[in-house]
This record gives structure tokens, sequence and C-alpha cells, in this order.
């Protein structure tokens, strides 16, 4: 351990002194800064010919004030050019707002690995609404944790994106459900005369994760005196993988032994561990044609385990176990070395098109489109020949209880093999020949994992999306538009490695597949056995809007201006089994499937009191064909005394809709979680670490019609200051309340632990033990259950077995309270005529993320891993911001953007444990402490610098993360594909420094 903190007081400091620069420079009003002030360019569906009124998000009317009553963020191209960000995805997500249950494509073990959303205010990617140009977009057909949806940020172009507006505020008034954490509003371009492009390409300092990328965007027509303008544009980007053994110590195994910690690494001491080096131990066999017939006891005491590899052939040499329990020589494995990637390989190419044009002087029109198509290619650790059955199939299908066995005799039927006129030794099975006369008793116990077949998914998803509208003005005084807008997002997902339980039987039963030496089996007998499963799904959404609007009449402070407004939407999904048949045990079941129409008005009035006193209300009434109605009201204000400050606020109410994954009742998931046994557990099994090593387990769920809508409540208080022309500051407190959550077993954790909880009792059986347990289960609430037992321990046959899967309800229960901090600042200082220094600014602190049961308990996140039920398990930080400077002189430029993460602990009161300090730690060190439990903060920034040859051509260096600062380093129990980090916030001090270089062109 004391090296482990060594090498990060090296980072730490290697990290401090160019940021110490860089907070020296900015330490000052001058060079302090925000996102507020916008661009002059319109925003919104409409195409620009309204001079400098533009349209924020979070309001109807257009206006000249861009500093609004309601916090929005606004991060421009040029920003994203300056911080080298190359896709939507990290664009977005880099927003300091973006909290607990964020994903990114790091995550690699979600059910929705490939997909990136934002969650905003840590209320889950499900409650922040994604808007292109005001418009909503189809959810990725995939659900997060198997009920959330969210729109797969990959998979929107930024070819045509001029900037992307945060309102970091509840919103459903106007934009009906979802919106309970925020909007994020992806503005495109509306016209672009010309040709404008770049290439550049890079790699890590260590070689790998190359990147390249391709853009070309063209345009014709002068909108202002032809009336039309049309352009298209076209991106393409290519990310190599990362692996965690390319990282080292301690990113690349569970053995933390030296770092003080302990080694959850059973691949290299423990004989029941598989691998992808076949073992074997001798058991009887109740059923010659069934080897899932075996039974749970070992034939021999003590049990002798025999590898199939021949010991001299073991890659990574051997080991052995000599106790009263297990006898045996295996090969080595440390399975995180050798498969897990931190990376996936991404490719994705993307178009859009746009036509603006004016029908008339007061009626304008555009039509655009869009088509993205995202790759992406994750290698997982390679699946095991034993396996709990699907959820929802029988347990006579599960080959864990009690596990494949190899026969004595193999034949060409597969059948009745024992007896078979060309019946023949099996050379799998190295008792065959001592058994010869007695089959039943010479089986083969196996443990194994497919290491011949790649374990892993091939996602392609391809989202299409058209919209088109009209907008004009009728007799000078009514505004008016009307957009329509379609999107469909297809979604075609490969999984391979997971074993047919039919073809494992038959190619089990005639011998064909080689578990002696893998490396022979060949292509035909691999996919008779292992055939990759191909799943497609679909979701689509459709969207008529329309607005009137116009000026009623004038108060001191200005014209009262009013607009009304319609929408209908028609929604679709159909996320489709990959394991309809129930015959891949081990494989998702999750599924969801809905059709809903809604029907929504709307209205907003801006009422300009005085001149330093504007309110705003606006309210939304949405209809849902399941049969639910909600009506969203907000009222916001802005007063400024004095012309250098103002103050703002907001009160809003919302709603998030059940996803179909939660409301309909053909849908079903079973989702599982990490989970590390207790003393008391391990105690019961104390020769079998294979059997008390961390797991992961299952929770069951189906599909609840009565399900009601999550409801909000929110408020936001704040200040705008802006004492100079060149600076703002903008400082709010915000306030949401989520009640109703729909929640997929929130006492699960509770159940789990009260399963455990028999652990130190005594049994006559298994079967006893887990009986006693299950009624602990049952007694925690309605709709708990045990799905899925393990079988027996056969080191401990009357201890209590392991918990695989659990059912729990979808309800409507507890509610959340969060609140936070917001800070933004903008500086533009011209130093002198030929240099100009801007600086941004974009800081969050969450102050509170409560989460209150129906038991009256609390659990509190805030600074720790929890809620590690959510998305990726990433916690909460208290603090998240970024901040980029950027100093220009003559044709030069440099810019710095600083990333933040807060430090945490490794605690999660949402794992059955409320308490919150370091003695409710996740992870014990080697003598049960919690020296493990801090998690550093971590800061890392940087680089990019252009030079601009003319006004056509520039070059541009990028290094990222320059002082390569490591991450922070967190045992990761919940997620060991993520071993010992954490994604959502970490990844780029695991891939460390990069170097890319490019050219840009524009004429």
């Amino acid at each position: 351990m004391r090296s482990i903190q060594a090498s990060a007081a090296v980072r730490l400091r290697s990290t401090a002194a160019p940021v110490a620069l860089l907070i020296a420079l900015s330490a000052t009003p001058a060079f302090s800064q925000t996102i507020e002030p916008l661009p002059t360019s319109p925003v919104a569906t409409e195409p620009a010919d309204e001079g400098d009124d533009i349209v924020v998000t979070g309001s109807l009317f257009r206006g000249t004030d861009t500093k609004t009553a309601l916090p929005v963020t606004v991060i421009t191209s040029e920003s994203l050019a300056r911080a080298g960000i190359t896709n939507t995805a990290d664009a977005i997500r880099q927003a300091a707002a973006d909290g607990a249950g964020s994903i990114g494509i790091g995550f690699t073990s979600g059910f929705s690995a490939g997909g990136s959303a934002i969650s905003l205010r840590n209320l889950g990617v499900s409650s922040t609404l994604v808007l292109v140009n005001g418009l909503r977009v189809t959810n990725y057909p995939l659900s997060d944790d198997g009920h959330n949806s969210y729109v797969d940020l990959n998979s929107i172009p930024q070819i045509n994106v001029e900037r992307i507006e945060v309102l970091k505020d509840g919103a459903s008034s106007l934009y009906g459900a979802d919106a309970i954490g925020g909007v994020v509003n992806i503005i495109t371009r509306k016209q672009f005369q010309g040709l404008e492009g770049g290439a550049e390409a890079g790699a890590t300092e260590k070689g790998d994760g190359h990147k390249y990328r391709l853009r070309l965007l063209g345009g014709i027509g002068d909108y202002a005196s032809q009336g039309w303008n049309f352009y298209v544009g076209g991106e393409y980007e290519d990310s190599g993988k990362i692996t965690a053994d390319s990282r080292g110590f301690p990113f690349n195994t569970l053995d933390l032994r030296a770092a003080g910690g302990v080694d959850n690494n059973r691949a290299d001491d423990t004989l029941t561990s598989a691998t992808t080096n076949a073992v074997v131990t001798r058991v009887t066999q109740s059923d010659l044609n069934n080897p899932l017939a075996g039974n749970v006891a070992n034939a021999s005491s003590p049990a002798i385990f025999n590898s199939l590899t021949p010991l001299a052939n073991c890659a990574f040499g051997t080991y052995s176990e000599n106790t009263a329990s297990r006898v045996g020589t295996a090969c080595k494995h440390d399975l995180t070395r050798e498969y897990v990637q931190i990376l996936p390989k991404q490719r994705r190419y993307a178009g859009a098109a746009r036509l603006s044009f004016r029908v008339s002087d007061n009626i304008e029109g555009y039509v655009d489109g869009s088509y993205s198509n995202n790759k992406v290619d994750i290698t997982l650790l390679p699946r095991a020949v034993r396996q709990n059955q699907a959820f929802g199939g029988a347990p006579s299908t599960s080959t864990t209880n009690p596990g494949i066995v190899l026969p004595v005799y193999i034949c060409s039927a597969g059948i009745n093999c024992a007896t078979a006129a060309d019946r023949r030794l099996n050379p799998n099975n190295p008792y065959a020949a001592a058994f010869a006369s007695n089959p039943s008793e010479g089986a083969a116990r196996l443990y194994y994992l497919f290491g011949d077949v790649k374990a892993g998914s091939e996602r392609t998803n391809e989202l299409y999306r058209i919209t088109g509208g009209l907008h004009g003005t009728i007799a000078d005084t009514w505004r008016w538009k009307v957009d329509l807008g379609y999107s469909r997002d297809n979604l075609e997902l490969t999984q391979t490695g997971f074993a047919n339980l039919n073809g494992l039987v038959k190619a089990i039963n005639t011998g064909s597949y080689n578990f002696v030496d893998p490396s022979l089996n060949s292509q035909a007998v691999r996919d008779s056995v292992l055939p990759p499963v191909t799943s497609l799904s679909n979701s689509s959404e459709f969207t008529v809007d329309g607005t009137i609007s116009r000026s009623l009449f004038a108060l001191p402070g200005g014209d009262v201006q009013v607009a009304v407004g319609g929408q209908y939407r028609k929604e679709k999904l159909a996320n489709r089994s990959a394991n309809p048949n129930l015959d891949i045990p081990g494989l998702s079941t999750a599924q969801a499937f809905g059709d809903r129409d809604v029907w929504a008005g709307y209205f907003e009035i801006a009422a300009p009191i005085i001149d330093q006193l504007t309110v705003n209300v606006s309210g939304r009434y949405d209809d849902y064909s399941e049969g639910f109605s909600k009506f969203s009201p907000k009222i916001s204000a802005k007063f400024t005394p004095i012309e250098q400050i103002s103050f703002r606020g907001s009160y809003s109410e919302g709603f998030r809709t059940p996803t179909f994954a939660e409301i309909d009742p053909r849908s079903s998931f079973s989702g599982f979680v990490g989970y590390t046994p207790d003393a008391a557990f391990k105690a019961a099994h104390p020769t079998n670490a294979g059997y008390t090593a961390n797991y992961s387990v299952g929770r069951g769920f189906v599909g609840n019609p009565n399900i009601q809508p999550e409801t909000s409540r929110s408020f936001t208080v704040g200040a705008i200051v802006q004492p100079t022309r060149w600076f703002t500051f903008t400082a709010d407190y915000f306030n949401v309340r989520k009640s109703g959550l729909i929640t997929a077993g929130s006492l699960a954790g509770k159940a789990i632990t009260e399963y455990y909880s028999v652990a130190n009792q005594s049994f006559a059986s298994a079967a006893a033990a887990s009986a006693a347990g299950c009624a602990k289960v049952a007694a925690v609430g309605a709709g708990y259950s045990c799905n899925v037992i393990d079988g027996a321990d056969p080191f401990a046959l009357n201890a209590l077995p392991r918990l695989l899967v659990l059912n729990a309800p979808y309800v409507n229960v507890n509610y959340d309270v969060t609140t936070g901090l917001q800070f933004t600042a903008t500086a533009q200082v011209p130093v002198s005529e030929a240099i100009q220094f801007e600086s941004r600014l974009d800081l969050q602190a969450t102050l509170k993320f409560d989460r209150h049961l129906e038991d009256g308990t609390v659990q509190r996140f805030v600074g720790s891993v929890g809620p590690a039920d959510l998305s990726s398990g990433g916690g909460t930080p208290k603090w998240r911001g970024n901040w980029q400077n950027t100093l220009s002189f003559g044709q030069f430029s440099l810019s710095a953007t600083t990333y933040f993460v807060g430090r945490m602990k490794a605690v999660a009161t949402d794992q059955g444990n409320l308490d919150t300090s370091c003695a409710a730690s996740v992870y014990k060190d080697a003598n049960g402490g919690n020296s493990f439990c801090k998690i550093d903060s971590f800061i890392y920034a940087d680089l990019n610098a252009t030079v601009r040859v003319n006004d056509k051509f520039s070059f541009f260096g990028f290094v990222g993360n320059f002082t390569n600062a490591g991450a922070p380093f967190y045992p990761n129990t919940f997620y060991t594909t993520q071993p010992n980090y954490l994604a959502s916030w970490h990844l780029p001090g695991l891939i460390g420094r990069t170097f890319r270089a490019g050219a840009n062109f524009k004429f």
C-alpha cells in the first residue's frame, strides 16, 4: 500500500505544478470565467434570419438577453475544438452537472454497454432529456440497468454541431416527461456556405488506443440574397482498444497483496475456479445421457483434481492445492490481466444535411436529416461452461447445480453411449479407462472457460433522424412555427462465447469438442457449441409540435408575451431478448416492448413587471395512452437591482414517465451486481475459496402496468454578477425532490443481507439452509423471494449455498432529495490588440443526494461510490468541474482544459449498510482494515496548440492528460471488469498521456 501511495503522491505533484500555474494565471477576476454568454446565431429549429434575437433552451421566446432566469451552460463548437473533443458524447459528459449514473463508453459490462448518456444533477439518465434543435430523439433500444431509457450520445453526429446548451433546471413545463434533472439541447448549424474539413490522428504514449478522424462539410446558397441554403457533411472516427494489462499494476489484477490488499484472484490458487485450461474431478453420474446429472458430492475425499492440459504446456506456470478437501495441480491464470479491456474498439461514421428555404417574406422552412453508424467491439472474460440457468428457466437446466460432467463413454449419436455399438472411451475424461465397466462412477465434473472463442459482443447502432418545419409571422404580430420529427434507432447486438445448452450436451456426449486442447477444435465445432447470438432491437419516435406567440400589452418593463403550443408523440420500442428460448445458460433474457401515444398542450407567459423585474410562468399538460396524465407548472423570475448584478430563481414541478421496461408486462430483465460474501459465510465454507470469492448476484423484474410516473418539485436560486463587460460569474443553488421513485427492488441489498444472515447457523442440509435464508428474504417485503440458489458446496454440503438470483418488485416507493451549488464564470480579456485571453469555468458541488426508503431509513450517497446499483456504479463525487484557458496571439493559440473530480469514500449505502464511515468500506485490506476506503481526488489537464497558416489552413497538436496524471486507486468489488478504478470519472488516468495532430481547412 505504501508504494501505491508514494506513486500517487508523485503523480499528484507532477499534476499540481502545471495546474498551479494555471491557477496563478487565473487568480484575479480578470482571468476567471463562465459559459453564460451565447453566440449571436439563432437557435432552435428555425433558419437564421432574425438578427441577434435567439431562443435559449427553457423558453419559447426570442430575445437579446442571453443571461436568463434559468441556469443554462453553453458549450460552443470552438470550446470543443480547444478541448480536443471529437464526439458529442464526450462533449456533453464533460458538463460539471453530469453526476451519479453517468454512462461512458468505458463501462463495457452493463446492460446497455456501447451506449453513452448524461445524468444531470445525479438524477439518472432517464431523468435527463436530450433534444436536437428542440425536438426529441428516440432512445437507445437497450435500457441501462435493464429499465432506464436514454438517448445514445455516441450516435449523434458532431459534424454540424454549433453549440450545446445544458439547462440545469427542471423543464417539464415546456418539454414534458424526463426533464426532471434538466435538458441537453444540441444546436446544429442553420446554414453553411463553402467547404471546411479536417483530418487528425494520434495514439497514447504507450502506442495503443489509436484515434483517427476525418470530417468534411460543404454548403451552397446565400440565404440572405437567394432565399435558400443547403449543406451536407460527414465524419469518420476510429478508436483502438486499450487493455488493462497494458496499464500495469494495480489496474490489471484482482491480486492486491503487493499494495497491502487481499488476493481476490482465485484462478491461480483454487482448483474450483474455472480457467481456459480445463480441470476435472471425479463424481458419480445418475443419468448417463445427461451431462447435468452429476452428483454434487465428490467421489473421493479429499477430491482429486486433474488438469486436462499437460502441465508442461501451462503458459503462466502452475499451482497446487494439497488440503484435506482438495488435492491437485493446475495451470495458473490472472484473467484480468489476460482479457479485461479499459476501452473497447470503436468505429463511427455519420452524416448530416440541411436545406433552409424562404417560402415568402414572412414564411421560412427547413428540412434536415442525419445518419450515424456506431460500432463497438467489446471483449470480456471468457464464459464459463458452468452457468446459472437463464432467468425464467427451469432449475433443471442449470449447469452450476451441480455442474457439467464429462461421461465415460461417447458415441456418434450422443445418446445411450454406454451401450451404443460405436461407443468409445471419452478422451476428455481421464477417469474413463479406470471406470469402463462402471461408467456411472467415473464421470468427470468440469471446470472450464471457453478460451478458444472470443467472449464479448459487437454492437452496431444506427440512428436515423429527419425533421422539417415551417415558421413565420402573421401581420407582424403573431409568430408561429410547426415542426415534425422522426427518428429511429436500430441496434444489432451479436454476443459471442456463450454455450448453447443443446449444442454443449451433444458435443460432450459425442466428444466433438476437445477440452484437452481447445486450439484443435474446428470452427464448425465451435459454432455448434458456442454459436454467435444475434438479436435485433429498435426504437422510434415521431413528433409533431406547433406553437404560436405574440405580445399582448405593455407593462412598465416592456411587452407581455404569451405563447401556446401543442404536441403529439408516438413512441415505440422492441428490445428483443437475446435468449428467447432460455437455452443459453448465463445469457441475459432482458426484453422490453412498448407502444404509446402522447398528447400535450403547453403555454408560457413572460411579464416584464418593471425594468428590473421579469417574471415567467409556464405549464404543460401531458396525456399518455397508458392511462395517466400530468400537469407540470413552473414560475421563474429575474431581478436586476443594478446593471452589474441580477438575482434569479425558479420553482417547477415535473415528472418522469415509466419506461416501457418498467410498465409493459411483456418486459422483463435480470440484473446483476457485485457482492462480497461476509465473514460468516466464508467461515461456513472454509476450504473452498472459489465458492466464497466475490461474485455477481442477480435480481429479476417484470414490467408492472400499475406503475405511476415519478414526480418532482425543484427550485433554484442564484445570481449573475458582471462587474465588467468582459467578465461574468454565476452561482446557483438547486434543490430537487423526486418522489414515487420507480425502483427495481429498493430493498434488494437488504434482502441479500438477510439471506446470508443465517450463514452462521447449523443445518441438516444445504436445502434446509437455503430454505431458512429464503424465508428471511420473503420477510423483507412483498415481492421479494429467492429465484435461483446455487448448488451446494461439495466441500460443505450442509452449509448455506450462494444466492444467485433474487426476485424483487418494481414499485413506486421512496424519494430522493438532491441539493447542490453550480458555478460558472467566463472572461474574455483583450490583453492587447494582438493578445486575447479567454477563460471558461464550469463547477458543481453536490451537497446532498439522499434516498429516503419506505422503512424510514436514509441512504446517503454524496462523496461515496453509492448508489452502486445505478448504471456504472461510478458513485457521487461531491465536486466536479472543468476549466478552460486560452491564450491567443497572432496566428497562434494555446488552450489548457483542466478537469477535476473530488475525492470519495469506498462505501455504498444502497448495499445493505447505511453507515457512511470507513468502517463500512466495501473492500477490506489484508488485515481486515479500511486502508483502501479513501479514493483520491483526480485532476488532469489537456493541452491544445493551434497555428493558423492563413485564413484557409491551420494545424494543431493535442496532448491529452499532458502531466500523465494517474487514476485514483479503488478496489472496485462491484464491477471487477473495472479493476481497481471508476470508469465514469477516472478513465483518462488509466489511458494516460495521449498525442494527436491534425490539420483543418476552410474555403
